[in-house]
């Protein structure tokens, strides 16, 4: 599943230049070559909280205004980077990632969430649920991608 809907977030890149990658063609933030760095973070997030747990993913409460800026950061295309660049990126994330989940010797084993606001206090997920999520979150942008896609040039991936 999760494949399927990597697949259909770099689809929606097809033809398309780093320019237009960069382009904001609705009201959000979201650029695709900014959607696809974002999804590759927080894959690559997600797989370190797998082996590292929470200390992985940092203190959101600790961030400051410089980290939430470079946060931020991960939804534009920035000048220098490139379509090609964000897309090996993650199919190298990708690659890591299916590695991890196959050669894991157990996918119910957990570890508890750092803490944030947004996870409940003293929550605990599996490398299981965590996988559940990314592929959720993958889908999540998939569609978010399309939108913006269809908005650029009348381009459909999903439909």
């Amino acid at each position: 599943m999760l494949a399927k809907h990597r697949h259909f977030l770099r689809f929606t890149t097809r033809g398309l230049t780093d320019e237009q990658t960069g382009r904001r063609t609705t009201a959000s933030e979201l650029c695709l070559g900014g959607l696809i760095k974002h999804v590759t973070s927080v894959e690559r997030g997600w797989a370190r909280f797998v082996v590292e747990g929470p200390s992985a993913m940092g203190d959101a409460s600790a961030m400051t205004e410089a980290d939430w800026a470079r946060r931020a950061d991960e939804f534009r295309l920035l000048p220098g980077e490139t379509l090609a660049g964000v897309l090996d990126a993650y199919a190298e994330q990708a690659r890591r990632t299916d590695e991890l989940v196959a050669t894991l010797p157990d996918l119910d084993a957990t570890q508890p969430l750092p803490k944030a606001p947004w996870f409940e206090e003293g929550s605990r997920w599996s490398a299981r649920r965590v996988m559940m999520h990314v592929i959720a979150e993958t889908a999540q942008h998939a569609g978010h991608a399309d939108i913006i896609r269809e908005s650029l040039d009348g381009a459909k991936s999903m439909g």
